[in-house]
């Protein structure tokens, strides 16, 4: 079995902006040590988000999953990004994806070639925030002598969403970790996994890389039930499993629900 993963939790878009900030204190006064937010369209952006629970909490870290690289120009997003980790330094996950492909069509921005545009999105996005000067002439990006004027001290790792093959691929290349914001069963994830092992022992790639599992858990679920389904997908290996709540019918449970499932994640320390 790998290293059991850590554990944390999710505030998914369907909570009002204004409950994120007593959700993100709530959750590190009970010992949660790691948030993450979701840049869903068309509800709340995920810098902003983040940025508000960076500033109203001490010590947790916080996860975007995931920016939708089509609404971004890449030197915004480097900046916000670079923004965040100077602000809050090492408590910055930063996620980027192809963002789902109907939304991005209602919102004018849905690209010909998704996979091309994300490959050069997250090139540009990791030189930037190294602090380079970046000049590149691509079908989908363009920058003409670009250097972030505050780039953070130490680059933040950059999580790739993926599911297909192709994606999965690219985020093995050219990511630090994966988002898989799928069908989060043991079986997909390890399936994933082993796509994303297999790239990266082609190209040589040994550096520590993350698979972020997102799962949702039923809101009043046990610890022992929470310490089950992390412990199958940490087998799958998944290094992170943020998790979201569900009430009794499967749905997202934006209510009182997410702060008993806080209190369960707590509970458990930093990872189960």
């Amino acid at each position: 079995m790998d290293a059991m993963p850590q554990l944390s939790l999710i505030i998914p878009p369907d909570v009002a902006p204004e409950r994120f900030v007593p959700i993100g204190r709530a959750a590190e006064s009970v010992g949660v040590d790691e948030l993450w937010v979701w840049e869903d369209c068309f509800a709340e952006s995920g810098s902003a988000t983040a940025a508000a629970l960076l500033a109203a909490t001490e010590r947790v870290r916080v996860g975007i999953g995931l920016m939708p690289v089509p609404l971004r120009a890449v030197a915004l997003t480097a900046m916000e990004i670079a923004t965040l980790e100077r602000m809050a330094p090492g408590r910055v996950l930063p996620g980027v994806g192809h963002g789902v492909l109907e939304w991005m069509g209602q919102a004018g921005v849905r690209a010909q070639s998704p996979l091309t545009l994300l490959r050069e999105h997250a090139e540009a996005l990791r030189r930037l925030l190294a602090g380079e000067e970046v000049s590149v002439e691509g079908r989908y990006v363009q920058l003409d002598r670009v250097r972030l004027r505050w780039p953070p001290a130490d680059r933040p790792p950059l999580y790739l969403g993926a599911q297909r093959p192709k994606t999965l691929a690219l985020a093995a290349e050219l990511g630090d970790g994966v988002i898989l914001a799928g069908d989060a069963t043991p079986e997909s994830t390890r399936a994933a996994v082993d796509a994303i092992r297999s790239v990266r022992a082609e190209r040589g790639l040994d550096a520590p890389f993350g698979v972020v599992q997102f799962r949702g858990v039923r809101a009043d679920a046990s610890a022992a039930e929470v310490t089950d389904v992390a412990a199958a997908l940490a087998d799958a290996g998944a290094t992170s499993v943020p998790i979201f709540a569900l009430d009794p019918d499967g749905r997202i449970d934006a209510g009182d629900g997410i702060l008993r499932l806080a209190e369960t994640i707590g509970s458990l320390g930093a990872s189960v």
